[in-house]
This record gives C-alpha cells, structure tokens and sequence, in this order.
C-alpha cells in the first residue's frame, strides 16, 4: 500500500523527531511545516531548560523518557550528568523512597542517598537529609535535538519548510485534505499537529477543542560564579530538584540555572501568544521569582554572591491530568495530535506515535494513559480545562497520595442517588462523586475487629470500609455502580459487529450475558467488557470509558447497520449484592429470581416495585447478586425502594472501599489498573473470555500459536497494605510491580496483584514488595482468595 502523504505542524522537539521516526519505518512522503525559523522555531523546545528525569509515577512517561535518553545520546544531543531529588523534610523523603520505587518498577536505577552522600554527588549543596539520585538523568539540548533528528529526516526524504504559518486545514467532509500556510497549500492524507503551545488555535481550525492550557513558568540563569570557574564541561555536577521549595537547578558552566513552580499560576490565552522571534518568552516578573531565588540561596549557599542576570517566563503547556494528548481526532478523519509534550519525553512520545500511524497501534508503548480520546465532554469545557491546568501547575512537586481527589471544580457529576448518600466520604472518579464509605455505617464497626493500614495506606479510608465489606457477605448491600460507563448497540449488524469486535461469543440467545475482551490487532487488551444482548438487535455493553466508546465509533460499518449510543448519563446502576440479595429483589417483584428462573450470567427486563429495570445477575464482589439498571429520572425511587424492603434484611449501602477489598478477594480484574494494552489474555489469567473457535475476531490472529506467557499476573497475600506501582523484588533484583492492591477482610490478609515472571507465579513463594524504605514479605497465593468454586456466586 502507498504510503499517505503526511504534513506535520512544528519543527519543535516533538515534530523534529516524529518526521525522524516516521521516515525511519517507512513513510517518506513528509512534509514539516513551521512558522518560525529553524533551528530556533519560537516555541517552547527553544527555551527549554533541557531536564531530562525518567522518574514517573506513570509507566509509560518513564519509558517515554528512557527512549529519548537513549536516543538523544546516540545523536550527540545529550549529558548525562545524573539528577538528584533532595529532601528537606521527612515527608519528602518518604516520598523519594515512594519515587524511587516507581522508577525501579519501571525499569530504571537510582538509589536513595543519605546526606553524606548527597554532598558528595554535588558539592554546592547545603545538608538535607537525603536524596534521590539517578545517574542515567541528565541535559538533553533540544535546539541540536531539532537539527540532528531533522537533518537525519531530510537524508530520508522528508521536506522541512521553515517560515509557514498554518493558516487553516482543509478538510472535505470528515476528512483532512490539506494545509493552508502563509505560502500555498499543502495536500494532505494526514496532519499530525505538534504545534506545542499553539495546537490549541490549530484544533480550531476543523472545530476540535484540545485540553491544554499553555502557562508562564519562571526560569533564571545567574551571573558567573567563582565556585564554577574554569569548568571541565557545560555541567559536571548532576541536575538538582528542590521539590519542597517548587524548585530545580542545573549549570551551564560557571552559572546556575534556577526553575521556579512556586509563583501563582499563569495561563495565557493562544490568542494572545505575540508574534516575534521569541514568542513563546514573556518578560520575566522578578516579584514572583523572590521566594524560589531565597529558597535556592538556602539550598546551595554559593548562591549568595550571586544574582538573577538573565530570566524569562517561558510558555509551556499543561493538561488536565498531566499526561500528553496522542492519537487522532474523534472528529476528523486523517488529524492526529502530539501535543503537552515536554523535551523529557519528546522522542519516546514521537516513536509511539509513528507506530501507531504506521502499524495502527504502538508495539513499544502502552498509551492508554495518552490518548487523545479519554477525557469525558465535560472535561473539555474551557473553564474545566483552565482551572485543572492552573492546578496542576501548582501542584506539579507536590507529594500526591494516589487516592487523593481533586478538589475543584465539584461536585460536577451526580447520581440519582446522591440525595441519599450525603453522610457519604466522596472521592471523585471521571466527574463522579463517588462514595468511599457511608458514615451510618459506623455503627457497623461494634464487635468488629478492623485491622488498621499504615499511616499512607490509611489516608482516604476509615475502618467503616472493612465493616461494609463483611456486612456485604453477611447479608446483603446497596452499591451505586452508575458511573462505570455503558453503551447501547442496535442495529441488523450489531451482532456480526461485536462478534467481530469482542473475543467472547455474544451472538446468542436473548437474555445472555458475556464477558469478553477487547483486543488490539497485537492481540493487547483494549479493555474488558460485559455484552448483554436484550433483544434480536439490541445489546447494553457496560465499558470502562471514554476510549471505549471511541474504540466502537470507529470500527462501526460503513453500511449504517450499527449505532452506538452511550447511555450513561441518562441511566443509574445499583449492584444489589450478598447472601439475602435474592430475597431482597425477589420481594419486590412478581417475576421469578430465583436460581432456576434467573440463572447466573442472564439479563432480563422486569420491575422492581414500580420501576421498569434492565436486571443482569452479574456481580463484581463474589457474592450472589444482580445488577439494576433503570432511568435517571427513576433512580432515586428504585434506591428507596430497595432501601426499604431492605430493613428486615439488614441493608446496608457500601461503597467504593469495600468494593474494592471484594473484588480482590474474588480476584476481578480492573483494565487500565491491573492490565492494559500491553498486556494479552493469557497473561493477565482472562484466556477464559476468549473463544478462538467462534470465528474470526478483532486480533485473533494475533493470538494464534502463542506458548505458555512468560509473565503473569499474579495474587499476592502480605500481612500488610500497599498502594499500587511497588516494585517486587526476588532474589534480590526487581521482577515485577504491583497493580491492585487492598486488604482483605473476609480472608483476613493483605491482598496485592503484581505482574510477575511466570517461572515465579507459583503458589507458596515468597517475594518482597518495596514499600517506601521497606521490603514487606508476599506470598504467591492460589486465585481466587474467596469461593474458588463459584458456590456463592452461583447459588
């Protein structure tokens, strides 16, 4: 097949090496386009600072950083000097440990320094009380970056026209079919849009509302230094990050260059972005910079002597949730985005996203996390996107514990049922105001045993969660499952269309429900789903997001036998779960839920009291159960009258806390936490839910002949709770990390899912989970934890 003929927008760091890329796998018929001049284009890979730390607590931004490490040095363009992270607080330094253990898990080697040594690593330095050190970190110059990877493009073919502004993209329907610059149109089957900071006003153009905000951040270079005389190299001592003070330092030299987070945000209009040859440097605002230039001063006392004699505020994007925007546009056919990305990832991010162009998926990276297409529509409202982005901002050095919500914009999202839970600890999930644990349930606590978690482990919980947790396999509890995202699927085609779309066989009698996958054409999980089919050509499909929906738009038919619909907003859930869940429902209906009448895995249409429910006898905890679907406007009744004729069963309400606990003692899996794109069915324990004898499916070919997986993932039980994203160490060396992780109040023990060699998956052995400065002992355990053999479930 010929390849298409791609326009890029932005010779910056991120277009330089996705025109390099591209050309490398094959697709020469490049165009670049760029409105400043090269090598210096204007926008922020001009001024950059040039920091390069690999440490994430994201995987895929980890090795995002590791490939342009990697890459840069072979093009010459890169120092390694190494990074230190320094604390001056205990906090701090916990949460370094925290830091160096997400690197260890990701693949990358530090060590955390006591204060010794961390004056030993940079001299300047006044005493902290330790420090991460990683010595694979370092400069990348992203100026020499631009060029080498440019020039190596052209050597392919590639055409690089400095001095274009993009002016408009042309598109013919729903498809692009060009470039309009300030000196003639450019044809088009593809624009990949790496305009940076401008990428907001080129989405524009075809009606495309990007999330990203570009902000003011502060940045200094001293005068000459005495202490820097003389120096053997542009920078010999490693980069620093002062994350107590908002602060980072690095030399050039005989002069020290300062980074500030710490001054109020300040976000900046596209529009108001001024042409020049600098445009992307505002005047540098020294009020602002006062509290970071003291700060520095303590940190490294040499300082003192000197001053601030160059010092701008540099543009620079931010997103909502902090992770880059991937991948092509829901709205037009052929536009792709790389934008919100920084130098640090900058090669890693252009590698992924010439896979995906070329290959129609990325083989390297895992980029669930990235895709263009994940936000939910409020989350692209201006006023959302700028006051998450003034946020993160903020908070980009403070220490986050992974439960910790965001705190404004809400509430946003509300259930029908939310009039009933104000006694509830919310946490926000994707806008939802979801509830942690219910404060009536303290009286659940009397004669209970709750073990308490670690300080950490303890933030964002109560020991209500473990009484829900056993009130739920005693009797029977109310959850609120209405924001796991949901879709209809109708149509003649719509049976043919999942059965090639999903890994499980859905095209069966009316009332079926099945569990299947979603799969890539590599075989990677897309998701995990459950299909109920409701008529001949009917189907509700629950889902796990955004991505999902995007997924199914685009693979429709082109016939129009298919529609896609998501229900969410309009419908309500409530997982009705535990031994008297059935004499709980069937006491409100005249149809018949007992176990021959409604067996496990069936959906049927029924009424509960007055309210029409779509019932599927599914349930997420492992306990005998159905869930009950109705409409927005119904909602609040179905729960009071559940509620109710609940009374003498003793019904409580549980929320996310408890529910999390049992889903891991039944050994749920949860995609985007314990697998992702990365990862196959076999691997992640689910070949159950695929059929590879039902016919041809969407990545089925890629299955066949597959041996026995070299990693699993596996059930850990450990006397304790960890968190999520702890490396796990056999024999000394790291050979997995953590996905889930809960404890288990009915089994009695700390419960972890971590991915691990298959050769180590066996029950009875023994690793070590690192947790901050700690090794904590796990034991690989049998799965499930709770009813192995389905008693309850299926009773």
């Amino acid at each position: 097949m010929t390849a298409p003929r791609v326009v890029i927008i932005g010779a910056g760091v991120v277009g330089a090496a996705l025109a390099d890329e591209l050309s490398a796998l094959g697709w020469t018929d490049v165009t670049v386009v760029e409105q400043g001049g090269l090598p210096r284009p204007g926008g922020s890979s001009s001024h950059a600072p040039g920091l390069v730390f690999q440490t994430n607590s994201a995987k895929v931004m980890t090795r995002f950083a590791q490939y342009t490490i990697d890459k840069l040095t072979r093009l010459g363009c890169f120092s390694t000097v190494g990074s230190l992270e320094v604390a001056t607080s205990e906090a701090r330094l916990a949460d370094l440990h925290r830091r160096h253990g997400w690197l260890t898990a990701w693949g990358g080697t530090g060590r955390v320094l006591d204060p010794a040594e961390c004056v030993r690593h940079h001299s300047l330095l006044d005493t902290v009380l330790g420090g991460l050190h990683v010595p694979g970190d370092g400069l990348a110059n992203s100026v020499q970056a631009v060029s080498a990877q440019l020039s190596l493009a052209q050597e392919r073919g590639v055409r690089v026209l400095d001095g274009h502004e993009v002016l408009d993209i042309r598109a013919v329907g729903d498809r692009v079919r060009g470039v309009v610059t300030s000196r003639g149109e450019l044809p088009a089957d593809v624009v990949v849009c790496c305009a940076g900071i401008w990428g907001q006003r080129i989405a524009r153009m075809v009606g495309v509302n990007l999330p990203l905000t570009p902000l003011a951040h502060q940045f200094g270079w001293t005068g000459p230094l005495r202490a820097l005389a003389r120096p053997r190299a542009e920078a010999v001592r490693p980069i620093l990050r002062h994350q107590d003070a908002d602060l980072y330092l690095r030399e050039r030299f005989d002069r020290i260059g300062v980074g500030y987070y710490g001054h109020r945000p300040m976000p900046v209009s596209v529009d108001d972005i001024a042409p020049g040859p600098t445009p992307s440097v505002l005047p540098f605002t020294p009020d602002d910079f006062e509290p970071g230039w003291t700060a520095a001063q303590d940190l490294l006392p040499v300082l003192r002597e000197a001053k601030i004699e160059e010092g701008m505020n540099g543009l620079f994007s931010f997103t909502t949730d902090n992770m880059p925007l991937l991948g092509p546009s829901a709205a037009v056919d052929g536009l792709w985005f790389a934008e919100a990305v920084w130098v640090t990832h900058s090669a890693g991010v252009a590698r992924a996203v010439a896979e995906w162009l070329v290959r129609d998926h990325s083989s390297s990276f895992d980029l669930h996390e990235c895709d263009l297409n994940r936000f939910e529509p409020h989350q692209l409202a201006p006023d959302y996107v700028l006051a998450r982005d003034c946020q993160n901002y903020i908070e980009v050095y403070d220490v986050i514990h992974p439960s910790q919500p965001m705190a404004e914009p809400r509430p946003m999202r509300t259930t029908p049922f939310y009039p009933r839970q104000l006694d509830a600890e919310f946490l926000e999930f994707a806008g939802w105001e979801r509830p942690q644990w219910y404060g009536r349930n303290e009286a659940l606590l009397a004669g209970r045993d709750i073990p308490l978690p670690n300080d950490w482990a303890a933030r964002y919980w109560s020991p209500i969660v473990g009484a829900e947790a056993l009130a739920t396999r005693e009797s029977v509890a109310l959850y609120d499952m209405t924001p796991l995202k949901r879709v209809e699927v109708t149509g003649p085609g719509a049976a043919a269309y999942l059965q090639w779309l999903t890994t499980g066989n859905v095209d069966r009698s009316v009332g079926t429900v099945t569990y299947c996958l979603l799969l890539d054409v590599d075989g990677g999980i897309r998701s995990d789903i459950t299909v109920a089919r409701l008529g001949p050509h009917e189907f509700q499909v629950g889902i796990n997001g955004p991505l999902d929906v995007d997924w199914f738009v685009r693979h429709l038919p082109a016939d129009g036998s298919v529609a896609v619909r998501d229900t969410t907003a309009g419908t309500c859930c409530i997982g009705v779960w535990g031994p008297r869940a059935r004499d709980l429902v069937q006491s409100l209906t005249a149809d018949d839920f007992s176990n021959e009448g409604f067996r496990y895995f069936r959906a049927r249409r029924s009424y509960i009291g007055v309210v029409p429910v779509t019932a599927l006898r599914l349930s997420y905890v492992g306990e005998l159960g159905y869930e009950l679907y109705t409409t927005a406007e119904l909602g609040l009744k179905l729960w009071d009258t559940l509620w109710s004729a609940g009374q003498p069963l003793g019904v409580v309400a549980g929320g996310r806390g408890a529910f999390a606990s049992l889903r891991l003692e039944k050994g749920y899996r949860l995609f985007g936490t314990d697998m992702t794109y990365e990862h196959d069915p076999y691997e992640a324990g689910l070949g159950f839910a695929v059929k590879l004898d039902k016919g041809d499916f969407l990545g089925r070919s890629a299955l066949l002949g597959r041996s026995d997986p070299v990693r699993r993932l596996t059930c850990l039980t450990l006397p304790e709770v960890v968190m999520g994203k702890e490396p796990v160490y056999a024999g000394g060396s790291c050979v997995g990390h953590v996905t889930s992780a809960a404890y288990g109040y009915t089994v009695g023990t700390g419960i972890a899912y971590a991915w691990l060699p298959a050769d180590l998956a066996t029950p009875g052995r023994t690793v070590h989970i690192g947790y901050f400065d700690r090794l904590v002992p796990a034991t690989v355990a049998a799965e499930p934890l709770f009813d192995p053999r389905m008693e309850r479930l299926r009773g």
